[in-house]
C-alpha cells in the first residue's frame, strides 16, 4: 500500500497549471504534506521519534522543505543524491503551514515586489522563513514554465517545525525507489495526489506573490 494516496502523473499533470507561481501539495481540510530528503541517520531518528533531532540534525542551519513531491524528486535526484537518500513526508497542520507562508521573505531581492533593497533586508533579518520560487521540473528533470515553492526555516520556527508541529513523519523511500524506474514511462508513473493549494488569507497570497487559483479563499 502506498504511504499516501497516489494517482498517475498523466492524470495529475492534465489538471495542474502549466505556468505561474502555484503551490502544488497533498492536503486535506486540516493538514498538508511537505517533503525533505536526508541521510539515513537523520531520517531514522525522525521516524523513530516522530520528530527531528539527534546528533546529525542541525538546528543552527536553515532547513528547507518542499510541498511538491516532484520538486523534491528533482532536488534529490529521486533519492539518489548524496545525503538525500531517504525521502520523508512530514504532515503539518494547515494553520502552521500558513503561518510559515505568512512569515516568508524572498531569499533574494525582487525589484518587482515593490520594496527597496533596504526594506527587503530589514524583513530578512526579522523573519525565520525564507522563500524561493524556482522552475518546476517534469519527472525526468525537464524544466517547466510553472514555478515551485520551497521554504527555508531557522530559529524558533525551525524548532517548532521539527518538534512540536510535526503531526506525522512518513518514509516515502519505498515509493520513490519503485517509481524511479518509471520516470521515462510517464503513463505508468504514480505520484502522491496533489492539487493547487488555496491559502485561507489573501494577505498570504500577496506576501508570497501567489498566482491563479491559489489566491482563492477556501481549501484544496
Amino acid at each position: 500500500m502506498d504511504p499516501l494516496p497516489t494517482e498517475t502523473y498523466l492524470e495529475q499533470v492534465a489538471r495542474w497549471p502549466s505556468a505561474g507561481r502555484h503551490i502544488l501539495a497533498h492536503a486535506d481540510e486540516s493538514s498538508v504534506i511537505v517533503y525533505q530528503a536526508f541521510r539515513p541517520s537523520i531520517a531514522r531518528y525522525a521516524l523513530d521519534h516522530g520528530a527531528f533531532g539527534g546528533p546529525d540534525f542541525s538546528f543552527s542551519r536553515m532547513s528547507w522543505f518542499k510541498p511538491n513531491f516532484l520538486w523534491m524528486m528533482y532536488r534529490s535526484a529521486w533519492g539518489t543524491a548524496e545525503g538525500q537518500e531517504v525521502v520523508l513526508a512530514i504532515r503539518l497542520s494547515r494553520s502552521f503551514f500558513e503561518q510559515v507562508l505568512r512569515s516568508a521573505v524572498a531569499s533574494s531581492h525582487d525589484l518587482g515586489a515593490g520594496e527597496s533593497r533596504a526594506e527587503w533586508q530589514a524583513r530578512v533579518h526579522a523573519s525565520d522563513v525564507r522563500l524561493q520560487w524556482d522552475p518546476d521540473h517534469d519527472p525526468a528533470g525537464g524544466k517547466l514554465e510553472r514555478r515551485a515553492i520551497q521554504l527555508g526555516l531557522r530559529g524558533a520556527t525551525l524548532h517548532a517545525y521539527a518538534t512540536t508541529e510535526v503531526r506525522a513523519i512518513i518514509d516515502m523511500t519505498p515509493l520513490v525507489t519503485e517509481q524511479r524506474a518509471q520516470i521515462k514511462a510517464w503513463a505508468r508513473l504514480r505520484t502522491p495526489v496533489e492539487d493547487v493549494y488555496r491559502v485561507s488569507d489573501p494577505t498570504i497570497a500577496e506576501n508570497i506573490r501567489l498566482e491563479g487559483d491559489g489566491r482563492a479563499h477556501g481549501h484544496v
